[in-house]
């Protein structure tokens, strides 16, 4: 896989970077519902490996949810848009901010890029040429974010998400266990912005009255904590509904603040691992 040398630094006001940047333009719920929607944003789309950081979103079969669309696509693409704007602003890392790719896991594109997203994974479900894709492409130093899922919500075969993906992975990994990541003490909590407290984070706002209670889960090389963490599951979380709705003064500014923090040290550590 190619890697890039990355320098980091820390903007003197990030609460103001963050909020400027995200807040440029309104934005549309899940791919449907409107609120505040604007101009359409100038987006391209899949571009051609030059080298830069892209966004990459991993795209699969299954599933849907009728005007929101395939499940995969949740947050797509303002999600992205904000967040690698986000990037720029308060880091070294150039991405490209006129497009992202959408891949599938079989797609031999993936390797050129060392970190990937996926969203709803309860109706994920690989063929096993995906999965021993996938598998090679974690063995490879592949980082993953599985986002935007609900624990006891039905997925495939009405198991609920978080099982789908437990079962999933197995497929992927079969000899890995899932750690929780809940003490603060994981690199992954410090690789840019400190994060003490990682179950701090309310779910958003759209989640209200669903009583979740978004917790962090991973996959390291060889299950040792002390190596390379592969994969992080945000169990009812969903931080990319952050970043999607960060410009419309939706949720509290600092709320959107903490869930790009999230990401960006998803993001770094993926990079620097």
């Amino acid at each position: 896989m190619r890697a890039a040398l990355v320098g980091l630094v820390l903007a003197a006001s990030t609460a103001a970077a963050i909020a400027g940047v995200a807040r440029s333009e309104p934005q549309r719920f899940g791919g449907g519902r409107q609120f505040n929607q604007g101009p359409p944003i100038d987006f391209q789309g899949n571009t051609p490996y030059d080298g830069r950081f892209v966004f990459v979103r991993l795209r699969y079969d299954g599933g849907g949810f009728g005007r929101r669309g395939a499940p995969w696509s949740h947050d797509y693409p303002r999600g992205e848009v904000h967040f690698t704007k986000i990037l720029k602003e308060i880091t070294y890392v150039n991405p490209r901010l006129d497009g992202s790719n959408v891949l599938s896991l079989d797609d031999p594109e993936l390797f050129n890029y060392p970190i990937a997203y996926m969203a709803e994974p309860g109706f994920w479900y690989p063929s096993d040429k995906e999965a021993a894709s996938f598998r090679a492409y974690l063995k490879k130093g592949g980082f993953v974010v599985f986002d935007d899922f609900r624990e006891n919500e039905r997925g495939i075969g009405g198991s609920g998400h978080w099982d789908n993906l437990q079962d999933q992975m197995r497929r992927v990994l079969p000899d890995g266990n899932w750690i929780e990541l809940d003490d603060g003490k994981e690199a992954i909590w410090h690789s840019f912005f400190e994060i003490p407290n990682p179950m701090s984070l309310a779910p958003h706002p759209t989640y209200a009255g669903r009583n979740l209670r978004p917790r962090y889960f991973g996959l390291f090389e060889d299950n040792d904590p002390a190596k390379r963490l592969m994969v992080i599951a945000n169990v009812d979380g969903d931080i990319s509904e952050y970043w999607e709705w960060s410009d419309t003064g939706f949720a509290p500014v600092a709320l959107d603040n903490e869930a790009y923090k999230y990401g960006i040290n998803y993001f770094i550590y993926g990079i620097t691992h």
